[in-house]
């Protein structure tokens, strides 16, 4: 390509501090160094955890820097010693890296990758430890090693999946966050039976896709629990098989589970990131065998707590990060279930806007009504 080797200025969506309006600025992005892959992003979603390290609770989080880590786009160069994708591939920048070679990657118990790690999380790349966004001369922070609200982003080879290039964009973008989590939580991390009672508290979309990983794992029940029922309409789409709204109840939401399951779930999962309520999933579990999954993040600080005899009579706590799943390895896999209608993709996108739309994106995120919002980012 004519730009190959050269600095591109293009249009980014800049977090330039904490809490105020992400602001449309002509961005430079310099090309990509030895193991790094430059891609145009055509298609970005809107994640919470984006607006998380924007709300400025993130203890990661660095200003100025571009946010989002949920896209599609096509390669446009690679850097040096780079085999694995070449320009014109479609693929899907993954947060969560797979290295193949380090400690975590050749365990076979976990999909977190080390090889990034230290470089993403203080928002740099790994060669020189340096960003490869600047406006007229000042560095500006990468976000979660993907930094794709921009129109063209630099990432580590190790998070790149190459996909099949037939797959639509606007619609697989999903599958680099939100969608995976939550099925891989049920798949992966707590590898749900058939006749399974399943709780899931908090019904976005990671909520919504543990319940339709949940159906596709043959689950006798799913109850979905919130505090807004009007999602409960939308949810019975994706599996979930009876609601809960704890505001309706005088007694702890724990024990109203346990009184509606004979003892107790078999598996819960907490897709909000609220300490509180990762209390309420871990103990309306089932005595002996009982399995609860954190899948939501919560803010800085916050601690989780429960009495140790919850789990010393069986119960299980459990973490999840991307679902569990390997980003390269199986993130391609996921697009191909996706293509053979095995996995919903397109119902979770209630709205699709442009980059230049991308305040007003936010905030149809936070009014609820709203799973996946959509930017097109070269319209």
């Amino acid at each position: 390509m004519a730009t190959t080797g050269q600095v591109i200025t293009c249009k980014a969506a800049v977090a330039w501090e904490a809490n105020k309006p992400l602001v449309i600025e002509d961005v430079q992005v310099a090309p990509p160094q030895v193991g790094e892959v430059r891609i145009k992003i055509l298609f970005t979603a809107l994640c919470h955890t984006d607006a998380y390290t924007w709300s400025g609770k993130d203890p990661e989080g660095l200003f100025p820097c571009i946010l989002g880590h949920e896209a599609a786009g096509i390669v446009e160069s690679v850097g040096e010693g780079v085999t694995e994708v070449q320009p014109g591939d479609h693929v899907i920048p993954c947060y969560q890296a797979e290295c193949r070679e380090c400690k975590f990657c050749r365990s076979g118990k976990t999909n977190l990758c080390g090889k990034v790690r230290a470089a993403t999380g203080v928002g740099v790349m790994m060669s020189d430890r340096k960003s490869r966004f600047s406006i007229n001369g000042t560095p500006i922070y990468h976000f979660m090693g993907t930094s794709t609200f921009s129109q063209y982003t630099v990432v580590h080879d190790v998070s790149v999946a190459k996909i099949d290039p037939v797959a639509p964009l606007e619609k697989v973008c999903l599958l680099g966050c939100g969608v995976p989590t939550g099925l891989g939580a049920v798949w992966n991390t707590a590898k749900v039976e058939s006749g399974s009672i399943v709780a899931v508290f908090g019904l976005g979309t990671v909520g919504l896709a543990v319940a339709e990983g949940a159906k596709s794992a043959g689950a006798s029940r799913i109850i979905g629990v919130d505090i807004d029922s009007k999602k409960f309409d939308v949810a019975k789409n994706f599996g979930v098989t009876e609601f809960v709204n704890p505001k309706d109840h005088e007694k702890p939401i724990q024990q109203v589970l346990v009184d509606l399951t004979d003892g107790g779930v078999d598996y819960s999962f907490e897709c909000i990131g609220n300490v509180s309520v990762m209390r309420a999933a871990l103990e309306c579990c089932h005595k002996g065998w009982g399995t609860s999954v954190i899948v939501g993040v919560a803010a800085s600080g916050q601690e989780i707590s429960t009495r140790p005899f919850q789990l010393v009579t069986g119960r299980v706590w459990k973490g999840t990060a991307f679902g569990g799943f390997k980003s390269r390895s199986q993130v391609p896999w996921l697009v191909e279930k996706y293509m053979k209608k095995e996995i919903k993709v397109d119902e979770y996108i209630t709205h699709n806007l442009t980059l230049g739309e991308i305040n007003e994106a936010f905030d149809l995120m936070h009014e609820g009504g709203c799973l996946r919002c959509v930017l097109a980012m070269h319209v």
